[in-house]
């Protein structure tokens, strides 16, 4: 997450945002993306019937060595992870910027498979995402989860709506409080400190007063009241990245504070979250230091490692620790895998899966916490945790895997993500195994809310399919499936209508804003009248390369369109910091 400039809202902003809050549907409240009451009758709803993925990557096919585990643990866009352990369970989040609904929250006894349990922003007058939010650059920025006397702590950001707050439970899996928020702490990426002493602080990414230089942060501490959070202290510089050092201190961010044998430790991450990332640690005899740094800082990167080296991992940082039952400390951590590591500035390379969750085994020197060696290439494979072997996910979080969504219950899984708040019911599930959208006149590239519900792409070759049955009643209706990096940068693949009222297939694609909100027509093809019983879509991308396929028999697939530059859905071409999102879609065009 590079520097922003956080936009926090004045008294007047949050008395809209309470009163938008309060203008949304009362049936909406608790439901997230899931329990969908009846829509008003149109004729002109789409209906998926269902959706189908599945993931196919050549480093996943590798043998899995005894006793060993294979990262990254959370394929897929799940960046900016934090993690924390209650006796035998442990429970990580990460960050989901514009998408709705917002930092997913996983349990684990093994560290190693994770199920999700649900998210921690999942009522939609807790964070109701506007046009200015940006789905890749904007909302969710790093969570951090702790635990304290029989309560659990999430602290995060909300870029372009709020600011920073804390959210608390006693029960991850059973919802979270409303945002506490915390306008005396500026910038980015807090993140909660109980003390042994029953003092309370958060630590902080800040901007300076002065920069030097534009990618010149600081690294902050305030002590606070351990009920209100209000402040009990100055907020006080422990680093400050404009300080020169032999490692990357720019945009220095994600802190946390450990205390460990008695000592402070700080981690932060440097260098930005792309090519030159990396981990840094220091250490002290009090919270508000003086902090020395580990000479042997970066604790962890893929910075300076060969460019043409097989299957590389980046952007490797963002960390956070935990120890585990036998004593054993563990970080997890984000990266990227990458199918072309484009030379910088261009970094962090391409890929469509976003940044993701990986593990490591932490050892100790001197005193100092050791990630992974110097110049040594992340593992596929690292020895696995000595835990009792927990219980496999029913929805798979690594390796090579599928799934296939009948929606058949009454609320959308936890997984399905929109694209911001909805502010409206305008999808339904549950009804005759299928889900129901209300096309909408409010579309991708309009930086609103569209009838939209994805999924992450957790593979660099991977396939989505759906049976969509759709009568569009004019020109400019359209339903399907939808790519999406970010308002500028998506394909959209659905059913419409030709001007003489003929079921017509047509592929859009925008790449920037230099191209149409709506995007630029790619490929069309009019459809019989067999269409009208239902079409099924497909979309496959394997690294560079996208192909869009069709069926009117649901057996004999055409080609509409192959080949295709899959590059628009990368960050290297799209920036921002998020992973493709793919799933169904349906338009309403505006009235004549």
């Amino acid at each position: 997450m590079n520097d922003v400039m956080l936009r926090l809202g004045s008294s007047m902003k949050l008395l809209s945002r309470v009163l938008l809050a309060v203008a949304i549907p009362l049936q909406l409240a608790g439901c997230g993306p899931g329990a969908a009451p009846a829509m008003e009758a149109d004729s002109g709803k789409a209906v998926f019937e269902w959706v189908e993925y599945a993931g196919a990557d050549p480093v996943f096919e590798r043998k899995l060595p005894a006793g060993a585990f294979r990262n990254p643990i959370l394929t897929g866009f799940h960046p900016d992870p934090s993690i924390t352990r209650v006796g035998d369970d442990y429970y990580l989040v990460n960050s989901t910027f514009g998408f709705h609904p917002g930092v997913p929250v996983f349990h684990s006894t093994d560290l190693v498979n994770w199920t999700q349990i649900g998210n921690a922003i999942d009522r939609p007058d807790m964070m109701p995402f506007g046009p200015d939010v940006s789905l890749n650059g904007g909302g969710i920025y790093a969570p951090a989860i702790r635990h304290h006397d029989g309560t659990f702590y999430l602290a995060t950001t909300c870029v372009g709506c709020g600011g920073n707050f804390i959210l608390t439970t006693r029960d991850p899996a059973d919802g979270w409080s409303d945002p506490i928020w915390l306008p005396h702490i500026g910038g980015i990426d807090p993140s909660p400190f109980f003390d042994d002493d029953g003092r309370v602080y958060i630590v902080h990414h800040a901007n300076p007063p002065v920069k030097k230089y534009p990618a010149h942060t600081q690294i902050r501490i305030m002590e606070v009241d351990p009920k209100t959070f209000a402040p009990l202290s100055e907020d006080v510089l422990l680093v400050d990245g404009s300080d020169k050092q032999p490692w990357h201190t720019d945009y220095i961010e994600g802190p946390h504070v450990y205390r460990i044998d008695g000592r402070y430790y700080l981690s932060a991450a440097g260098g930005g979250t792309g090519y030159y990332h990396q981990q840094l640690f220091y250490r002290a005899d009090s919270p508000f230091g003086p902090f020395e740094a580990n000479p042997r800082n970066p604790v962890l990167t893929q910075f300076g490692l060969p460019d043409d080296r097989p299957d590389p991992v980046t952007a490797t940082g963002h960390a956070d620790l935990v120890q585990d039952q036998a004593g054993n400390w563990w970080t997890v951590f984000l990266g990227t895998r990458v199918y072309d590591l484009a030379t910088p500035p261009q970094d962090p390379g391409n890929f469509h899966t976003g940044r993701e969750t990986f593990l490591l085994p932490v050892h100790w020197e001197d005193g100092w916490p050791v990630l992974l060696a110097k110049d040594q290439a992340l593992p596929w494979t690292p020895k696995a945790p000595a835990l009792p072997e927990g219980k496999a996910p029913a929805v798979p979080t690594t390796g090579n895997f599928g799934w296939r969504e009948e929606f058949d219950a009454p609320a959308l899984p936890p997984q399905w993500l929109f694209a911001r708040t909805p502010r409206s019911q305008w999808w339904s599930t549950g009804t005759d195994g299928a889900l129901v959208l209300q096309p909408r006149a409010d579309r991708i590239g309009g930086n609103g809310q569209p009838s939209f519900v994805g999924r992450r792409i957790q593979h660099m070759k991977a396939s989505f399919a759906t049976r969509l049955r759709f009568s569009p009643s004019r020109p400019g209706d359209e339903a399907g499936l939808l790519a999406v990096q970010s308002d500028d940068f998506y394909y959209a693949f659905g059913l419409g209508t030709s001007e003489r009222g003929e079921p017509m297939l047509r592929i859009h694609r925008r790449r920037g804003r230099d191209e149409p909100a709506d995007g630029v027509v790619l490929a069309e093809r009019t459809l019989g009248s067999e269409a009208r019983d239902g079409v099924t879509l497909k979309i496959d991308i394997d690294r560079a390369r996208i192909d869009f396929t069709y069926s009117v028999d649901g057996g004999t697939f055409t080609t509409l369109l192959d080949d295709a530059d899959a590059r628009v859905l990368t960050s290297a071409v799209a920036s921002g910091f998020t992973g493709a999102v793919v799933g169904p879609y349906a338009h309403k065009a505006a009235a004549p």
